[in-house]
């Protein structure tokens, strides 16, 4: 009886070849689905010029948008995409990115849906490059794209960030150390009415993690709260840790319900080094600390931040207080105002 061949499927040399078969899988389809997503985005855009051009030549009016819609469903059965709502969206795409090359160009690289997002809820030609570029480097869903508008993200790259990441960190690092923090976190998803102690700010942003995870930015991965640290007989504890994916770092958050004061900071030191020196894998690159507080004074922070070789940033956030349910049913609706002024 011949012996039968040992695949071997646990050898280290075997592992290695189907993780690049693997990849190259997953790059094949990333690139296939990119390739199809800017030739249907080109494809809208002339469906836009066309008829937007025959409308002009011609002096058709609304009605050509629902005919052409009725004639391509008829002709393109189970074909998405070609209802009279998303023709005019095609017109108007077209319209507001006709006098921007540089649009044109990006939008391609970005899903219809997150097009339409920016198109509807983005008036401004550089806002709009702006959330563009985030979708196209951080893989924005609508649902994040969505929650980086509303949040305003494209201030806070016009604003300066109180860290010293370019201090700390090699060039290419800081960028995108300090892409990937924000000046002012928004929480409002938290809804509550009166102030919070630091352990209950952290609870709840716990019980509202996948929201708190949209706020921080793509690429965060929570690992634990009151993460553990030990050297000789004593245990400290980091409020909140995460990874981040892009960044290859750990991620340190510390809460403060008030404002900056500097010993944060070298606390905020001294859980980095342990970070690093008994938790960090050698491909990782330095842990990062983020301090959160309700507010800060730049001075501070920068004296505060001189002389520490650790990256380490000072952020605040803020909650808009929402109104009780009682007190809420009492105020007029929109509605109410509209009626009393006609």
């Amino acid at each position: 009886m011949k012996n039968k061949e040992i695949l071997p499927v646990k050898s280290k040399d075997y592992v290695l070849f189907l993780q690049d078969i693997k990849n190259k899988i997953t790059n094949a389809r990333i690139s296939a689905y990119k390739s199809l997503n800017k030739e249907l985005i080109n494809l809208y855009w002339y469906i836009g010029k066309s008829i937007v051009e025959k409308q002009d030549k011609y002096g058709w009016g609304k009605s050509i948008v629902e005919k052409l819609s009725s004639d391509l469903r008829k002709e393109f059965q189970g074909i998405k995409g070609y209802s009279a709502q998303n023709l005019w969206y095609m017109r108007q795409f077209y319209l507001e990115y006709q006098s921007s090359p540089i649009l044109q160009q990006l939008v391609g690289e970005i899903p219809w849906g997150q097009n339409l997002v920016i198109l509807s809820r983005v008036k401004n030609i550089k806002d709009r490059e702006f959330y563009i570029k985030g979708t196209i480097q951080y893989g924005w869903s609508r649902n994040v794209l969505i929650h980086q508008i509303e949040a305003e993200a494209h201030k806070q790259t016009k604003t300066i960030k109180l860290h010293n990441f370019p201090k700390t960190l090699p060039a290419h690092l800081s960028e995108q150390a300090d892409l990937s923090m924000k000046d002012t976190y928004t929480l409002d998803f938290l809804d509550v009415a009166q102030p919070l102690l630091e352990r209950e700010l952290e609870r709840k942003l716990l019980e509202n993690l996948k929201k708190f995870l949209t706020e921080l930015g793509y690429g965060f991965c929570f690992i634990g709260n009151q993460y553990k640290l030990e050297l000789n007989d004593k245990e400290y504890y980091i409020d909140l840790l995460f990874y981040h994916r892009y960044l290859h770092c750990l991620v340190a958050i510390d809460l403060k319900i008030g404002e900056f004061k500097p010993e944060y900071a070298g606390k905020m030191n001294f859980y980095l080094n342990l970070l690093d020196e008994k938790i960090k894998l050698p491909e990782e690159n330095p842990s990062i600390g983020i301090i959160i507080c309700k507010d800060r004074n730049r001075f501070e922070v920068e004296y505060a931040l001189k002389g520490i070789d650790k990256p380490i940033g000072v952020s605040k956030y803020k909650i808009i207080k929402k109104l009780p349910p009682k007190l809420k049913k009492k105020l007029p609706t929109g509605e109410d105002i509209e009626k009393g002024l006609k």
